[in-house]
């Protein structure tokens, strides 16, 4: 059996929202989702996740950086086909102060067996990690004509867009192909909704990691490669 684990790596050393997803029947359910902090917790969760199977697993953050300022070519290609959904993703080189951690957690899994995985054929035995961007994902995936705006300003406008995204996701994942029976967490009345929506955004990491296994590059594109660094996006019912 494959895992598919989502990885919504906090990149400065913030915790991390954790998500695995199983093989079901003819599709996919959600198994386990959670928020840890240190690497060592992380890596420990992927672990008992995955034991001795096989999988992808998704990470919203760069796994291969080579040049030591600009751009990467994935980014740029990327750029291109999502700038104007608000889908854009901020340059990745070795000059930030980011990069050593975001690296470091990348060998981490290729040293648990976890290869990187731009030339993946669709359901590859192995163990693969690959490099996602959610926003980019997402509006493939729902048909959206801009991102889902979540991530900045008053607390209240970031909680109803969550929900928002939570909707999307509870309504149109289990309608896809592969389908995915899940719950998510509820957004919280009051208090941060940070830890809610790391756990949420690492569901879907880990619906693109399944969608990418799945399908292969017969439903998914690829920015860049394995040796400059890539990027999956799911594709959808819309093509940018």
């Amino acid at each position: 059996m494959s895992v598919f684990i989502g990885v919504d790596l906090g990149w400065y050393g913030k915790p991390s929202g954790l998500a695995s997803v199983v093989p079901e029947g003819t599709g996919l359910r959600l198994r386990n989702v959670t928020r840890l902090e240190s690497p060592d917790a992380i890596l420990a969760w992927i672990r008992t996740e995955t034991g001795d199977e096989g999988g992808v697993i998704g990470v919203d953050a760069p796994t291969i950086i080579t040049q030591q300022t600009g751009i990467r070519r994935a980014e740029r290609e990327l750029n291109k086909d999502f700038r104007r959904y608000h889908a854009g993703c901020h340059a990745a080189n070795l000059g930030l102060p980011f990069a050593p951690l975001v690296l470091s957690f990348s060998r981490r899994l290729a040293d648990a067996g976890f290869v990187h995985g731009a030339d993946l054929t669709a359901k590859a035995e192995g163990r693969f990690q690959i490099e996602i961007h959610p926003h980019a994902a997402s509006v493939r995936l729902f048909g959206l004509e801009r991102i889902v705006k979540y991530k900045r300003g008053r607390r209240a406008e970031r909680a109803a867009e969550l929900a928002r995204l939570r909707g999307l996701m509870l309504s149109k994942l289990p309608e896809l192909d592969p389908p995915l029976a899940l719950t998510l967490p509820e957004i919280p009345e009051k208090g941060p909704v940070k830890p809610v929506e790391d756990q949420i955004d690492a569901v879907l990491c880990a619906y693109i990691a399944a969608h990418w296994w799945w399908w292969g590059r017969a439903r998914n594109t690829v920015y860049g490669s394995n040796e400059e660094g890539f990027i999956v996006v799911p594709a959808g019912n819309r093509h940018p």
